[in-house]
């Protein structure tokens, strides 16, 4: 049995906002493991996340989901502002809060993230040797592939909107927003065939999911590369990649998972969001709860 709290812990160097989640705590006066997951790209933890810290609850480890600043619960302002470099603090703030809870083992916390954030754990996970093992599901690891992915209209349409939302920072005036999610030839950060439509179930009912972002993330994702990172992983990682991905492609996964020490590779054949969903979730969640009961 497990309980579910509301929390707030802060984060960035100035501790001004807070980021909001949720701990999932074991009824147990052991210490035990516990796994921290944050979205992908401008997602929240509404959006299925739940799930996943249920069925690991359920399996006798602690889960603890936020969250990121300028999303979903979370404090800061502008909203829908995705800053990589606050990303990375804010998982930094995770897991030093979660060391404060007496009831979590310091020795086994694992990271979960999916598809942007899949690339996030593994740069926390290689800057952070305490890290126990890290799992990284449909994970975004190369730009260049990414891009290529999307097309070179929709990358233009977004290289222009993000000048455009940079140009906004400069004068102080309000973001340049884009849509997170569209249909295929629509201005979008994801608009691959299908790709909205399934995105959409992975929200509750009643649940209103901000379909926008900042358009200046567009420029730092230019040169965000976290496969490059894999080298340096000692740790247990899964990655769990789809071969018909058309938002994050399998390739750049595939090359990182075969650079690291400790990797193990999993290919599935849904398409990129059915990894939340029936019934693909029942398979994905139960080949991560097998590798924890193998590696933590």
């Amino acid at each position: 049995m497990f309980t579910r709290k509301n929390i707030q812990f802060y984060s960035g160097t100035d501790c001004k906002d807070y980021c909001s989640g949720w701990i999932y705590k074991i009824k147990n006066s052991e210490k035990l493991p516990c796994i921290i997951l944050a979205h992908g790209f401008a997602g929240t933890k509404e959006m299925r996340l739940n799930d996943f810290a249920e069925k690991f609850a359920s399996s006798g480890y602690n889960a603890f989901v936020f969250d990121y600043r300028h999303f979903g619960d979370s404090e800061g302002h502008p909203r829908q502002l995705l800053s990589i470099k606050k990303q990375h603090e804010d998982w930094l703030a995770a897991i030093k809060y979660v060391k404060t809870l007496s009831y979590v083992d310091n020795s086994k916390i694992i990271l979960w993230g999916s598809s942007f954030s899949g690339g996030h754990v593994l740069m926390i996970g290689a800057q952070n040797p305490d890290i126990a093992a890290i799992i990284s599901q449909v994970p975004y690891m190369n730009s260049i592939k990414t891009v290529l992915v999307s097309g070179f209209m929709n990358n233009l349409r977004l290289f222009f909107a993000a000048l455009r939302d940079t140009i906004h920072q400069w004068l102080h005036l309000d973001p340049f927003y884009v849509p997170v999610l569209g249909e295929p030839g629509e201005l979008a950060a994801i608009n691959g065939p299908g790709e909205a439509e399934i995105a959409k179930k992975l929200s509750p009912e009643g649940y209103q999911f901000d379909n926008r972002v900042s358009a200046r993330v567009f420029l730092s994702i230019a040169n965000y590369n976290p496969g490059y990172m894999a080298k340096k992983i000692k740790i247990p990682w899964l990655v769990q990649i789809s071969s018909c991905d058309r938002t994050t492609p399998s390739e750049p996964a595939i090359k990182a998972a075969n650079n690291a020490y400790n990797a193990h590779l999993i290919s599935y054949e849904y398409s990129h969001f059915e990894f939340y969903l029936e019934p693909a979730f029942k398979n994905v969640v139960g080949d991560q709860i097998k590798f924890l009961q193998k590696h933590v």
